[in-house]
């Protein structure tokens, strides 16, 4: 069974029927900060993020050791009466429920909000799709990479030259696991007054909007369509990543304060009163050249020197990280922000540590991520109080699926 939890969601139940990346990040972090978050997967383990790799460790997809950690694996068989009628009953128990299957799958199986609801009416009960559970586009299919797209954040990720691409990260499953996770926080903050659960309606595409909304303000006060401007910001310059003697590293000069201290600290003052660069809207208009005469001026010394003179300025500058830098760093050393967890497969391995660090009620990293099933026996007996026989009968009938671990 999982680490005791001293987080402040201690005590806290959560039935996760999620899979990939949007629910698993949502569970990770209610995991992290003290939930008991029970992962239900059919036997022999069906969330898709368990082949996503490479890579693999020793068989384990690196991708889902890193995501599911601190959490419990039950198997049950969901194509099974007996099966989605033990999954009613674990639903009287629990605080939240979290699946992410296309608008109107739980509904299909018997285990939608109202069928729950009528079991447990204080349960919050959480959605995330695509593109939420109303409206035209509800039943479209839908990955981070599809809504990156529709919700217009490919149109301004890219190159000036005007090549799209996709973010770097999932930020579109990973902008809804968060807002998933604030709508159960907010939902259990009303039960405390109410008595009632409810739904929460998470939208992949809704997140992205909303996460957005500096973007959409650009749009919608000029009319504009904004373009990709490479590492650039809209309405802030200089933004962006500089090339120096020896390589990149970036800078933010984001009000006219640090305008005036940066140029004074790169030993070019005068820049700072030019009259096309004197105000940041000047400097925006004019961006083109003052980033061509920047990049020109920089290219005279290192990142490093460039950037130790532009900190002992208080100007927020930093060198474009790797991931193995950014591991190895002393502030993530620091802030445990890459702790070791000890896996029955794979044995020690790095994960990415809790991101919010609260003083009273510390969250904890918990165990390894779950083999398929590997909890199955003692959570059905902690959970539901089933005594032996009746969950080696489970078993044998091929509702539940226990790991021989």
């Amino acid at each position: 069974m999982s680490a005791p939890h001293t987080g402040p969601l201690t005590g806290i139940k959560v039935l996760d029927f999620s899979h990939a990346l949007a629910g698993p990040y949502a569970t990770l972090l209610l995991a992290d900060y003290g939930a008991d978050v029970y992962k239900l997967e059919a036997p022999g383990g069906s969330d898709m993020g368990r082949g996503w790799g490479p890579p693999f460790q020793n068989g384990e997809a690196s991708f889902f050791l890193g995501l599911n950690r601190g959490k419990q694996g039950i198997s049950i068989d969901l194509k099974k009466p007996e099966g989605i009628d033990l999954c009613l009953q674990l639903a009287e128990k629990m605080d939240v429920l979290i699946e992410n299957f296309r608008p109107g799958t739980m509904d299909r199986l018997g285990l939608g909000y109202q069928a729950v609801k009528a079991r447990n009416p204080r349960l919050i009960y959480c959605s995330i799709s695509g593109y939420g559970q109303t409206g035209p586009s509800r039943q479209e299919t839908a990955m981070d990479l599809i809504v990156q797209c529709s919700s217009g954040l490919v149109s301004v990720t890219g190159t000036e030259a005007g090549d799209q691409v996709r973010c770097g990260y999932s930020v579109a499953d990973v902008s809804a696991g968060m807002f998933a996770v604030i709508g159960i926080l907010m939902a259990l903050q009303a039960r405390h007054k109410t008595g009632e659960g409810q739904y929460v309606d998470v939208a992949m595409q809704d997140c992205m909007i909303s996460a957005m909304t500096s973007n959409y303000m650009y749009y919608l006060g000029s009319g504009v369509n904004p373009v990709p401007l490479g590492s650039g910001f809209a309405t802030v310059a200089p933004y962006r990543v500089f090339q120096a003697k020896d390589k990149g590293f970036a800078l933010a000069a984001g009000s006219e304060k640090l305008w005036h201290e940066f140029c004074a600290a790169i030993g070019y003052p005068t820049l700072a009163t030019h009259p096309d660069y004197s105000d940041n809207a000047l400097r925006c208009g004019n961006r083109p050249a003052l980033e061509a005469l920047l990049n020109q001026y920089f290219a005279a010394r290192t990142a490093d020197e460039w950037i130790a003179a532009l900190r002992a300025a208080g100007i927020p500058a930093t060198p474009v990280n790797t991931f193995s830098d950014v591991a190895a760093h002393p502030q993530s050393e620091a802030r445990g922000m890459f702790p070791t967890v000890n896996h029955p497969v794979t044995g020690p391995h790095r994960v990415v540590g809790p991101p919010v660090k609260l003083s009273a009620t510390p969250a904890t990293t918990g165990d390894a991520a779950p083999l398929p099933g590997q909890h199955s026996l003692a959570a059905l007996g902690d959970i539901l109080n089933l005594d032996g026989e009746t969950a080696r009968g489970l078993v044998e009938r091929g509702v539940v699926f226990s790991h021989p671990l």
